[in-house]
């Protein structure tokens, strides 16, 4: 039996709340009064290699299975495969139907991408790491989960009940340990008995 959906008022008035957003004017000033080689610089050319750069972060986690650390030692963002939860509406049907319509996730085997940001390894420790969270913009949001379908076995797979921080360890080790094998098996002679 299928629940009503009742579609929800797109005119009803909304709460949002004030962004802080570093690509204005006062942070723009303070940028080319400590660096005057860059005063040529206009604020629109400013946000824009902003903008560029985090682009090409976000497609940098989308492409690799590791994810990327952020500079300036702020974390670490990557994509995890995560079960699906009991309630996964699909909206869009729903309202055409008005009825609840669930999501499957088919070609995923029932997974779902998530986006995470993680800090709290003991190299990303700075003052207040704990305040600091992560939210990502409509286009990365999007793109992953254009990808995500197409390539979920890719990314770490993140279980419910476990920390990320003691994936994020594991799958160090596991690459470390990597590492160390290759730079041995070149070293290795098998006719060298010493």
């Amino acid at each position: 039996m299928s629940k009503v959906y009742k579609k929800p008022d797109l005119n009803a008035p909304r709460y949002r709340p004030k962004k802080l957003n570093f690509t204005n004017a006062e942070f723009y000033n303070k940028f080319i009064i400590d660096n005057p080689k860059h005063a040529h610089l206009t604020i629109d050319k400013f946000k824009e290699i902003i903008s560029v750069y985090n682009g090409l972060i976000w497609k940098t986690v989308i492409n690799t299975r590791e994810g990327v650390e952020l500079p300036e030692q702020l974390g670490y963002l990557f994509i995890g495969t995560c079960p699906r939860k009991k309630s996964n509406i699909d909206f869009y049907k729903s309202a055409e139907l008005n009825q609840k319509v669930q999501n499957q996730n088919w070609e995923s085997d029932n997974y779902l991408a998530k986006i995470f940001y993680t800090n709290f390894e003991t190299k990303y420790r700075f003052k207040h790491h704990e305040l600091w969270g992560f939210s990502a913009v409509r286009d990365f949001k999007r793109t992953v989960g254009q990808t995500y379908p197409l390539e979920w076995k890719k990314y770490l797979m993140v279980d419910n009940m476990v920390r990320v921080s003691r994936i994020f360890r594991k799958e160090k080790f596991k690459q470390t340990k990597e590492e160390e094998t290759i730079d041995l098996l070149k070293q290795y002679d098998e006719f060298n008995l010493d």
